[in-house]
């Protein structure tokens, strides 16, 4: 019977559109795992017979079961001994399946895709859903660490290669460079234990849409690694994306600990020009917030002004008088821990719009740091959340990733076919050929009487034609 008649049959023998629609889905997840096995046994052999060509010897045939978005693929290949005696499961190695796994790549990317945005209880709820994966949240937090540490070797490939290289990168030419960093913590996994994600954004300046305003070219530097591990990165990253010898980089922090003007200038330092860095404005918000109170009052407006104006004189008046008036000793601590953090970073203390020539048409004030670090704080702190340490940078890495686009190639880098193999397996097959082959029956899917049988000549038909496009 062929798959035209199966499905007519099971038009007839549903009692609705949506029983009539989970019996296709059954259907079509039964006749591709099937194919696609069977395919695979046909690929083996023909890569078999090129390896005994070049004298390898073939040992046995051994079982292998791959979970893909469609199904779960069974399917037999050979295991086999080099001239040197090494043993390998040639179809294997082309396919870019590595020992033990169990998940196809692209459901371990997905996986991981959706963990960023979900409890990993939810990704193996929505999962079993919506696709033919059943999996347990211990398997997608296994899937994470995974998935998350390759995006992390390819920072830091991206560190060395850089450490080594005799020249710079020939990177894109802008006039201006905008760049925040800051520091969010996260619970770990022992009592009162907690892990800092380091955070910087480097952007080119600001888009219009409407009223919206969005960053232009935004790119995302995270890690729970030491700070110098991400100054590293951030300057990896910016070499490798822009040639900054003629570029004005500006930036923004908190200037706490880590976050110095210093760092700014050293990640930056192939530009000819000082790196200006500013003291962000929502943090010198909230020092005033946190010693005056909430609220509207005289002396925080007269600290405002004198701030926003940069008058030392009448900043240093305002804060004197009223100390003055002060006799409860954690008012008094809280005012001076205020001045001493305002005239550490008194100098920093500036729109930068005010000390360039030639402001580009569009420029905004910045602090885009503190909305951005909403990636981390919805994802990692909500309900209560505790994170191991290797759990907290894998999800770090792949926010990164997927912010930056980059989560597929640092992921599919090992697992792909080289050039050489997928030209070599070209020349030797002719998929249309391959699919010609006589195939076994199979037990197929059941609805009442109808049963599904591979050798359906017109599925395969339609199959070959698309796969030949392929090949």
């Amino acid at each position: 019977m062929d798959i035209i008649s199966i499905i007519a049959g099971l038009l007839k023998g549903t009692k609705s559109l949506m029983e009539f629609e989970e019996q296709i889905k059954i259907l079509m997840q039964k006749a591709f795992t099937q194919w696609v096995g069977e395919i695979f046994e046909e690929l083996d052999k023909i890569i078999k017979q090129e390896k005994l060509e070049e004298g390898w010897v073939y040992c046995r045939s051994d079982n292998r079961n791959i979970q893909f978005l469609f199904g779960s693929v069974t399917f037999k290949r050979s295991l086999m001994h080099d001239k040197r005696g090494n043993s390998h499961y040639p179809l294997d190695e082309w396919l870019g399946l590595v020992p033990h796994q169990r998940y196809s790549p692209l459901v371990e990317l997905k996986v991981a895709e959706l963990a960023s945005e979900n409890t990993y209880r939810e990704v193996a709820d929505i999962l079993k859903e919506w696709t033919a994966v059943s999996l347990s949240h211990t398997t997608v937090g296994n899937m994470v660490k995974h998935v998350g540490k390759t995006q992390a070797e390819a920072d830091k490939a991206l560190v060395e290669e850089l450490e080594i290289a005799v020249s710079l990168p020939e990177g894109k030419k802008v006039d201006y460079l905008f760049s925040e960093a800051d520091g969010v913590f996260v619970r770990g996994l022992k009592k009162k234990q907690s892990m800092e994600v380091h955070h910087a954004i480097l952007y080119e300046g600001w888009e219009t849409n409407g009223k919206r305003v969005s960053l232009r070219q935004p790119t995302v530097i995270m890690t729970t690694e030491d700070i110098q591990t991400f100054w590293d990165e951030v300057q990896a990253t910016a070499a490798n994306t822009y040639s900054l010898e003629k570029a004005q980089v500006i930036t923004n922090s908190d200037g706490g600990a880590g976050y110095t003007a210093e760092r700014f200038q050293t990640a930056f330092s192939q530009s000819e020009f000082p790196v200006l860095n500013q003291l962000d404005t929502y943090h010198v918000a909230q020092a005033i917030i946190r010693t005056f109170g909430g609220g509207k009052s005289e002396i925080k407006e007269q600290i405002r002004k004198s701030i926003r104006t940069h008058d030392l004189d009448q900043f240093t008046l305002y804060l004197d008088t009223h100390e003055s008036t002060l006799t409860d000793k954690k008012a008094l601590k809280k005012i001076k821990e205020f001045r001493s953090y305002i005239l550490k970073n008194w100098d920093r203390i500036f729109d930068w719009r005010d000390r360039v020539k030639n402001v580009p048409e569009g420029a905004r004030g910045l602090g885009a740091m503190e909305s951005n670090q909403r990636h981390i704080s919805f994802r990692m702190k909500k309900r209560g959340m505790h994170w191991s340490e290797l759990g907290a940078e894998a999800m770090v890495k792949i926010k990164q990733g997927i912010l930056k686009g980059t989560l597929r190639e640092a992921y599919l880098k090992h697992r792909s076919r080289s050039e050489r193999k997928q030209r070599n397996l070209k020349q030797s097959i002719r998929m249309s050929q391959l699919l010609k082959q006589p195939v076994r029956p199979s037990v197929g899917v059941k609805h009442g009487s109808v049963a599904l049988h591979s050798s359906s000549s017109s599925a395969m038909g339609h199959l070959s034609k698309i796969l030949e496009l392929s090949f």
